[in-house]
């Protein structure tokens, strides 16, 4: 493994340091960690795969042409680009896909379906999957902090940074060398992309931006494998990723503590359906229901005032405090914490399209509760983001005092970690209803075993071939 000090040629360094290092260089706990990683981004796949969006993009992958290279979530095959497109796109739709803090990224999603897609096609094992989704969180996150926070005023991290990882995990099972690494993140770095103003209108595009960003990956792995070059500066360049996409980028971020300190190991899970900048509102209002005993729909008769305080930059993403689609719900924050208070849970089930008409909620307790709900940006708060992802929430009672609750981190990140139980957990819920227990169950035993598992492409096809019998009834 090569030990990187500080230097100018930021992109340079980074290409060494991922085609030089081994899965042998890796601590345990940081494959475990990918290991976890990986069941996690499988159950959101599955499940997110038979979701509208999904299928549209799953067509379109069919259309360009048969090929069994790898495997098309929920069945099927397809070529390996047009897997990591379409699993890419299917991971990310039920928005319970995992979240870097310091990145605002979800690595999996874009990551993880280019690693999986050029395993299968090159034979490789298990442990080498693993390799690769550690050095391709290794490098989306650090490039996702380095441009960090101006970059997601317009910018979703998701779809920009993230292709440089998904390019890196592609490209080490292709084994490439350091020249060919650094071709293949000038050829990422040109195709980055993914506004946010996708969120104005509740647009499918949020779900292509992880599918593109896999999709992307593969193709620069593959072109610098035939020796297609790419800018040798696309970070630190004139005209390069930093200076293009940020106000205040921190190149520094790239090389410190490489090799020692490994991103993977910061990554968050999430355990509401919802977007991530509301987790600590919605962990707040579940402690005080917990607290205050409600029952539930009690909140809609007791709370007479629901106040929430948080930070600048999540409150742009999730400000609607109207919601009039189940999509537009899952970016509310007032919605979010409403129905955690309201029901206790922040489930699929909590943005089940039939809730909705026309005007929003349908339930009379939701949009009275939403009535009585404010937000607040404070800047103390701000100036913690995204180290910190707080928030406070005080309930006003309608014969009582106010009760205040406050939550830095929410359940599933570092510093309020769930167990690995857990994570199965939420895995047998996402997939057991859709492929059946059984299949649940094999493939929890079978990314339990990852490390050890010879041949990626057979253990696809083997999983994949029992929840299709399940879903056909045979």
């Amino acid at each position: 493994m090569t030990t990187i000090a500080a230097e100018p040629r930021i992109s340079r360094a980074l290409a060494a340091f991922v085609a030089s290092t081994g899965a042998d260089d890796l601590p345990p706990a940081v494959m475990e960690e990918a290991t976890r990683a990986t069941l996690d981004w499988l159950g959101s796949a599955l499940a997110g795969a038979l979701e509208p969006p999904a299928r549209m993009v799953q067509q379109f992958v069919r259309g360009l042409g048969l090929s069994d290279e790898a495997a098309l979530l929920p069945e099927g095959r397809a070529s390996a680009a047009g897997a990591a497109l379409a699993n890419g796109t299917s991971s990310h739709i039920l928005e319970l896909d995992d979240l870097h803090k310091g990145s605002t990224l979800h690595p999996a999603a874009p990551i993880i379906p280019a690693a999986l897609a050029a395993a299968e096609r090159e034979w490789a094992g298990g442990r080498r999957l693993l390799h690769a989704i550690v050095l391709g969180y290794e490098a989306a996150l650090r490039i996702g902090e380095a441009v960090n926070p101006s970059h997601y005023r317009f910018w979703h991290p998701t779809g920009t940074a993230a292709t440089f990882g998904a390019a890196v995990a592609a490209g080490v099972i292709l084994g490439l060398d350091e020249g060919q690494m650094l071709d293949a993140l000038g050829s990422a770095g040109t195709q980055a992309a993914g506004l946010w103003e996708f969120n104005a209108d509740g647009a499918m595009s949020k779900h292509l931006h992880p599918g593109k960003a896999a999709f992307n990956g593969i193709l620069s792995a593959d072109l610098a494998r035939s020796g297609f070059t790419g800018a040798t500066r696309i970070l630190e360049g004139e005209r390069g990723f930093f200076r293009a996409m940020s106000a205040d980028y921190d190149a520094a971020r790239i090389t410190e503590g490489l090799g020692t300190t490994w991103k993977i190991a910061e990554n968050s899970y999430k355990l509401h359906s919802c977007c991530g900048h509301t987790h600590s509102a919605i962990d707040a209002a579940l402690d005080l229901r917990e607290r205050l005993g409600w029952t539930d729909g009690e909140a809609a008769r007791q709370a007479a005032q629901v106040h929430i305080t948080t930070y600048g930059p999540g409150y742009e993403i999730v400000r609607e405090s109207r919601p009039r689609t189940p999509y537009q719900a899952k970016f509310s924050l007032a919605y979010c914490v409403a129905i955690a208070l309201l029901e206790g849970r922040v489930g699929l089930a909590q943005f089940d399209p039939a809730r909705f008409d026309a005007n929003g909620p349908r339930d009379p307790a939701v949009r009275e509760l939403l009535a009585r709900t404010g937000i607040e940006v404070d800047p103390d708060l701000s100036a913690r983001y995204p180290a910190c992802w707080p928030a406070r929430l005080e309930v006003r009672l309608a014969d009582g005092p106010a009760i205040e609750a406050s939550v830095d981190y929410p359940r599933g990140t570092p510093e309020n970690p769930v167990p690995t139980g857990t994570l199965e957990q939420k895995f047998r819920d996402l997939v057991a209803p859709h492929y059946g227990a059984g299949t649940a169950e094999r493939a929890i035993e079978a990314v339990r075993a990852l490390d050890t598992c010879p041949d990626v492409s057979a253990l696809m096809r083997d999983l994949l071939s029992g929840a299709q019998a399940h879903r056909t009834g045979g």
